[in-house]
């Protein structure tokens, strides 16, 4: 699965760059952790891959693990 490199801030609307590096073994799965910094504001966002459908992974429940809940 392909991660944008590059995404609209959610507080600004600035241009958010991509943190996270994909896992080694394998491409981006739904449910993935993913990080953006904001260039503009300097906010860092926390973000779920969703799956397919633009949802989370169905199969998954409770917490994402490493994601604060």
């Amino acid at each position: 699965m392909e991660i944008e490199a590059v995404i609209t801030c959610i507080d600004c609307g600035g241009r958010a760059h991509l943190n996270s590096y994909p896992p080694s073994e394998r491409d981006w799965l739904p449910g993935d952790l993913v990080s953006y910094r904001c260039e503009d504001c300097l906010d860092r966002w926390d973000l779920v891959v969703p799956g397919e459908d633009g949802d989370l992974d169905p199969e998954a429940e409770g917490p994402v693990e490493g994601f604060p809940h």
